[in-house]
C-alpha cells in the first residue's frame, strides 16, 4: 500500500525535501550515471508527489514526481522527475504514480495538455497513459529522449 502526498513547494516539510531531493540524486544522477543539475529553479513552482511506504517499520519514499503548470517549462503543463526506487520497482508502484499524477495534474490545471520529456525506452509505458510521440528522438544527458503529449 501507498501513502500519497500531494504538495506545493512550500508545503513540503524539510523532511519530505531531503527525501525527494535525495531519491531524485539517487536515481537519476547515481542510478544512471548522469551529471546534470538536478536542482534547476523549477521545484518551488512545482506541486510535488511523494509515495511512502513503511518498510521495516521506518517511512520510506518510493515513488515521486513533480507536476509544473503551463509555460513554467512548456507551454502545456507537465510531468517530470518520476522515479520509483530500486525497492519499488516490478510492483505496480510506477503505474499507479503515473495514474495519480495524471490526476493530480488535471484537477490543478482541467483543460491543459500534459507534455513530457520520457526516456526512449519508456515510450510504450507512457503510451498505455494515452501519451503520443511528438518528436524525434533526441539525446539528453547521455540518455535518449522523446517527446510526449497527453
Amino acid at each position: 500500500m501507498i501513502d500519497w502526498q500531494f504538495s506545493s513547494f512550500n508545503d513540503l516539510g524539510p523532511a519530505d525535501l531531503y527525501a525527494l531531493l535525495a531519491q531524485r540524486q539517487q536515481v537519476f544522477i547515481l542510478e544512471q550515471t548522469c551529471l546534470y543539475p538536478d536542482i534547476d529553479g523549477l521545484d518551488p513552482a512545482a506541486h510535488h508527489l511523494l509515495g511512502w511506504r513503511t518498510i521495516g517499520g521506518e517511512r520510506q519514499l518510493v515513488a515521486y514526481l513533480r507536476v509544473l503548470g503551463p509555460g513554467a517549462k512548456y507551454d502545456e503543463m507537465s510531468l517530470g522527475r518520476v522515479l520509483t526506487t530500486q525497492a519499488a520497482r516490478g510492483s505496480g508502484a510506477g503505474r499507479a504514480l503515473l495514474a495519480r499524477g495524471i490526476d493530480c495534474a488535471e484537477a490543478l490545471y482541467p483543460g491543459h495538455r500534459i507534455r513530457i520529456g520520457a526516456q526512449r525506452y519508456l515510450e510504450k509505458f507512457y503510451q498505455s497513459f494515452g501519451f503520443a510521440t511528438v518528436s524525434a528522438p533526441y539525446d539528453e544527458d547521455g540518455i535518449e529522449h522523446i517527446d510526449m503529449l497527453r
